[in-house]
């Protein structure tokens, strides 16, 4: 793939590619920084960083970037997840050395303004607790802390509401300066511009950030093997029964990823390949859909599984039809599994979930933008390279290699399995 990776004496990887279809250049930073990175005390940490760098540096007043940013023709956004935290800007390529300016100031002079912390704690709780009233991302967070004993995925990212209502400004500030520093930050560029001109912009701008003296501490936790089946049932106020598994799954950097991925597709169909991943339709001729929703059981089912820094889970939501028992999803889901664990997949089956990615990551990747995402994602959990080999690595993905991941994976000793219940004045 014609990606150039460049190394500042700082610290800071740089990666560039050139797309000349249209004159516009997307600008990332990420910095390997999430929840898998937060103690007990700070979880949500990550998450309220994020959204105070958009809240005043030492050259940028709160509202300024958006404003130049949509002022010049762009689009810009932030997030952050359980391995990091990125923000972009997508311009017109003329004017990306906006995007730098933006990017390298608010690396070293955010200011975190009392005042502005404290609005915005108001902010994320309040974000919290709409999510709250969501059945499903209630249960989504139950099942994902009960899965975990010891390694920080079992955390939010927004973090615990206790957490969110006790932290300092301190506490964010020295976050800050610990993880947002260009030895823990991977920059890509991509679009209609010459790589040696840019990466003259990006030393100019990024160059004169001092690396830090202390790199950010290592995240030793390792999640022990599951060695019995985990449950939980829940009782809340909700329009129907759902049911989720989650399963632990391997890290992306490990072989057995990609075909986890295949093995996915053939449960409930290719997923979006775009930023953040997202929802594809169900995939009707997938082994969930038929299974649940075409026998009556389900209006939905659907897996999932991503690509993580360290070993994650690969979970399935069923959202059952008014009247039908949990217990009896649950047993025609564990139906299909064990089919799947015992025979593997159709050779049809096989070739269509196959096509179905393959479709899926071209549209995916066919934006400037989305081409930054994926070189930035990729760099922090596994390696940027994977964006070229993806493709090839799934085509050559076996039935066997879909049966023999799920004989391994999807083992009752290794499930989580939650239920959640309408409360009884739902009913």
């Amino acid at each position: 793939m014609d990606v150039r990776e460049t190394k500042l004496p700082n610290g800071l990887t740089v990666l560039t590619r050139e797309l000349h279809h249209a004159p516009v250049a997307t600008f990332w930073v990420w910095y390997a920084v999430g929840a898998r990175n937060e103690l007990p005390g700070l979880t949500g940490v990550s998450h309220w960083v994020e959204h105070m760098l958009f809240k005043g540096t030492e050259q940028f007043r709160p509202g300024d970037i958006f404003r130049l940013v949509t002022k010049n023709g762009g689009t810009l956004n932030g997030f952050t997840w359980i391995d990091y935290t990125t923000y972009f800007e997508t311009l017109p390529s003329d004017r990306i050395d906006l995007a730098l300016r933006i990017e390298s100031d608010r690396m070293a002079n955010a200011v975190f303004d009392p005042e502005e912390v404290a609005s915005e704690r108001t902010v994320i709780i309040s974000e919290r607790e709409g999510h709250e009233n969501e059945p499903t991302w209630r249960l989504d967070e139950e099942l994902t802390a009960v899965a975990f004993k010891a390694h920080p995925y079992g955390n939010p990212v927004i973090g615990w509401k206790s957490d969110l209502r006790t932290m300092t400004r301190d506490d964010l500030y020295r976050h800050y300066r610990r993880y947002y520093a260009p030895g823990n930050a991977v920059a890509v560029a991509v679009g209609d511009f010459a790589t040696d001109h840019l990466l003259e912009q990006v030393e100019a701008r990024f160059g004169g950030i001092p690396a830090v003296e202390t790199p950010p501490p290592p995240v030793r936790a390792v999640e022990p093997e599951q060695e019995a089946e985990r449950r939980l049932t829940m009782r809340r106020p909700a329009p129907t029964r759902y049911l989720q598994v989650a399963y632990h799954a391997p890290a992306a950097s490990d072989p057995d990823a990609v075909p986890m991925l295949v093995l996915d597709a053939i449960l409930s169909g290719a997923k979006s390949m775009g930023m953040m991943g997202g929802r594809a339709p169900m995939g009707r001729s997938s082994r969930l859909y038929r299974a649940l929703v075409d026998a009556g059981l389900a209006t939905s089912a659907r897996s999932s599984v991503g690509l993580t820094r360290d070993p994650f889970l690969m979970d399935v939501s069923v959202t059952l039809r008014p009247g039908v028992a949990l217990s009896d999803a649950e047993r025609v889901l564990f139906e299909v599994i064990d089919d799947l664990k015992a025979n593997g997949p159709t050779d049809e089956e096989l070739a269509r979930a196959k096509k179905q990615a393959r479709a899926q990551f071209s549209y995916g990747t066919e934006t400037v933008t989305s081409n930054g995402y994926w070189l930035g994602a990729l760099s922090i959990v596994a390696s940027w390279r994977l964006f070229g080999e993806l493709v090839p690595r799934m085509e050559a993905v076996t039935a066997e290699d879909v049966r023999r991941v799920a004989a391994r994976y999807l083992t009752e000793a290794n499930r989580t399995v939650g239920w959640l219940e309408p409360s009884e004045a739902q009913r």
